[in-house]
């Protein structure tokens, strides 16, 4: 595969909803598989904000006050991974904030790789944060300082463990799937942006949601 069919994403949160308690997209992150930023976006969450989340997130009243709305930049990040294997720490919370799920196959969660973990000198199955990966395996520092995360930073570390084993790891999985049958020609009529709205997905699609 060539390399522009991976890239890595990663999402930042903030808290709407009883007592902040809810998580909404506030910034999401793409980027390619030298680390070059593809998408880097603040999010207007749909509800009110009630907790920033600073600390973590990074991000600010004044960070989305011009931000694009949710459903525009799920509609263009959606764009960004369609057909590509896509990287992430943790992704299934960066799929959920996007309301989406992305094919199984074509995903690569560098918190629930043993390789990763075996050349960390860490316990095979434990679920690794992206900070002490990084620390063991890249030699670098992230998720530092009171301003919290970056989500490029986060998306281009994920980017940087997974090529670490991708040799590895992408021949255990081709041993371990069946192949994939070819993907059916493209009727406009079933276009998937029409289902970016909740309530539009296929019941059996959403059977097999994150």
């Amino acid at each position: 595969l060539r390399p522009t069919k991976y890239v890595a994403i990663d999402c930042e949160m903030v808290g709407t909803g009883p007592r902040g308690r809810q998580s909404e997209l506030a910034r999401c992150s793409v980027v390619g598989y030298h680390g070059d930023v593809i998408y880097d976006k603040y999010v207007r969450p749909q509800l009110p904000v009630v907790d920033y989340r600073t600390r973590w997130s990074g991000v600010t009243k004044g960070h989305l006050r011009n931000a694009i709305p949710f459903r525009a930049a799920q509609a263009e990040i959606l764009k960004i991974l369609k057909d590509k294997i896509v990287v992430g720490h943790a992704i299934h919370n960066d799929f959920q904030a996007l309301k989406y799920f992305h094919p199984k196959d074509r995903t690569r969660d560098t918190s629930r790789i043993p390789l990763l973990n075996q050349k960390a000198g860490l316990p095979l199955r434990a679920s690794a944060s992206l900070k002490s990966l990084a620390k063991h395996l890249l030699h670098k520092k992230i998720q530092v300082g009171s301003r919290g995360h970056s989500s490029v930073e986060d998306a281009q570390t994920a980017m940087e463990l997974y090529r670490l084993v991708e040799v590895q790891w992408e021949t255990e999985l081709a041993h371990s799937q069946p192949a994939r049958p070819p993907s059916p020609p493209t009727d406009p009529s079933t276009d998937s942006d029409q289902y970016l709205d909740d309530q539009y997905w296929p019941t059996d699609l959403t059977a097999g949601s994150p």
